[in-house]
């Protein structure tokens, strides 16, 4: 994951780029001739702070920082949006992350509270179902195809649930 956030710094060097922030341009003295270890955590710390409150961006740097190795920071973000009344699509990103590390124990929990609390959501209850197929659970996974397919027959929901048929994961 390292690499990726590597990567985007990379970019934004090659194209000269500057991003806007919190009424500031992003130098590129922040990233260019840096490490990649400094030019991502300083990338890291501009984006939290163009984050300010908002629950999808500040699960975004978690992401990065979860996937980079630095779980216990990354956590601590993933914490604090569910400490608040956070919303559905919150529950769907951190779970999504928890699955891209590998940790169904850890997502599990966050997708049957989004089931329940969304049971019309088609395209994420099949998403959750074909991740729930992929883990060996074909009962719960075909209840969730069920209750998508009952909800609409949306290309999406269908294609989720092909995929986990085949041990493809569901493109978010």
């Amino acid at each position: 994951m390292r690499k990726r956030c590597i990567v985007g710094a990379f970019a934004l060097a090659m194209f000269g780029a500057s991003i806007a922030h919190a009424g500031k341009k992003v130098e590129t003295s922040v990233f260019h001739g840096k490490s990649k270890e400094e030019a991502g955590k300083a990338l890291l710390d501009i984006a939290l702070r163009q984050a300010g409150d908002g629950s999808w961006e500040r699960i975004g740097v978690g992401r990065v920082l979860y996937l980079a190795g630095s779980r216990s920071e990354g956590q601590a973000l993933f914490d604090a949006v569910l400490a608040k009344k956070p919303a559905a699509s919150d529950l769907m990103r951190i779970g999504r992350v928890y699955m891209e590390a590998g940790e169904w124990a850890k997502a599990k929990p966050l997708f049957d509270r989004y089931v329940r609390e969304n049971p019309r959501d088609e395209k994420e209850m099949a998403e959750i179902g074909a991740y729930y197929l992929i883990h060996d659970d074909r009962t719960t996974a075909d209840t969730l195809f069920a209750r998508s397919f009952q909800v609409t027959d949306a290309f999406w929901a269908t294609l989720a649930a092909a995929a986990a048929y085949h041990g493809v994961a569901p493109q978010p």
